[in-house]
């Protein structure tokens, strides 16, 4: 191998590592757009961050399908969690990029805030798996499953990495 071929080779691998970083980088601000989008009521900034089709599912209370779906969540129910003060808070996730979709796993925290004791607590801790797709727009959430972590086995297991290894 020619040293023009090494350094070829090295700028090839180096460019490979950049976008790796980047996917990671781009998926995380994704997920950390959530939180801060739909506690301060923007249900069109929260949708955005779903494909047209995207799929959100808070198991066992709430299937989402499309955008429209999780502008309507926002817009709802959500607003009482808002004026009594509401925080959800999402850890940064472990990311697998294949290509052009990755899949992750991670956890949320709704923290709500209690006026009469004059301070927050933990309402819900849930385990999270993700799945995004890269589009012409940058990295989307394909589907997000939010499962309560509340002993079920099937929740748990949410959390586990897919082949067994970190």
């Amino acid at each position: 191998m020619t040293e023009t071929d090494e350094l070829r080779a090295m700028v090839a691998t180096l460019a490979a590592r950049v976008r790796a970083l980047e996917d990671r980088v781009e998926i995380m601000q994704l997920v950390a757009q959530y939180g801060p989008a739909v506690d301060s009521g923007s249900g069109e900034a929260a949708a955005a961050l779903w494909t047209e089709d995207g799929v959100f599912d808070v198991a066992g209370q709430l299937r989402m399908e499309g955008r429209d779906d999780i502008v309507a969540m926002v817009a709802g129910g959500h607003q009482s969690l808002i004026r009594n003060g509401c925080g959800h808070v999402l850890t940064v996730p472990h990311i697998v990029v294949d290509g052009d979709t990755a899949t992750g796993r991670g956890y949320a925290l709704n923290i709500r805030w209690d006026a009469e004791a004059d301070r927050f607590w933990v309402a819900r801790v849930s385990a999270n798996t993700w799945r995004w797709v890269r589009t012409s727009a940058g990295w989307r959430i394909a589907e997000r499953i939010n499962a309560n972590l509340d002993g079920t086995a099937a929740h748990r297991e949410m959390l586990a990495p897919p082949d067994g290894s970190a």
